[in-house]
């Protein structure tokens, strides 16, 4: 879920990579091979996801703020909170030079999308988004979990 209390300056190299150890070390539970992400899932998970970081873009908080499930809505309370806590806190979320996305996880009762961001300063950021289905069908991001990576450039 998004932070409520995030590391000045970010994620170490050591926390990216365990990051990427975990979600490399959980997958094969998560996404037997027969659970792959059907492809329609896939395709609206991602639109999604670019409809928030395009929300960002245009400094649009109840867009992105409704893209949020109902519990990380009931955690920040209202858009604007929401907004000022992604603009200090995943300013490479709020603003990418670059974003690639990469292969989706299936997870019980969701999918994990992992997704590269380069900032500003041309730095590689992984992020993971835990994405819910709604009741009507629907997806809706249930947070970020956001490492930066040792490396340079998408």
């Amino acid at each position: 879920m998004y932070s409520l209390a995030p590391q000045p300056g970010g994620a170490t190299g050591a926390a990216a990579r365990f990051l990427g150890a975990l979600l490399l070390a959980l997958a094969p539970h998560f996404a037997p091979a027969q659970d792959v992400v059907p492809p329609g899932d896939a395709r609206a998970v991602r639109a999604v996801i670019e409809a928030q970081l395009d929300a960002f873009r245009h400094d649009d908080a109840a867009r992105a703020f409704a893209l949020a499930t109902p519990g990380i809505r009931a955690t920040f309370g209202d858009a604007e909170t929401f907004m000022h806590m992604v603009r200090q806190s995943y300013a490479v979320v709020y603003r990418p030079s670059s974003v690639a996305f990469e292969a989706p996880v299936a997870a019980e009762g969701g999918v994990l999308q992992p997704v590269r961001f380069t900032d500003a300063e041309g730095r590689l950021w992984l992020a993971v988004y835990p994405m819910q289905r709604q009741s009507d069908g629907g997806w809706l991001t249930n947070g970020c979990q956001l490492a930066r990576l040792p490396r340079t450039e998408i």
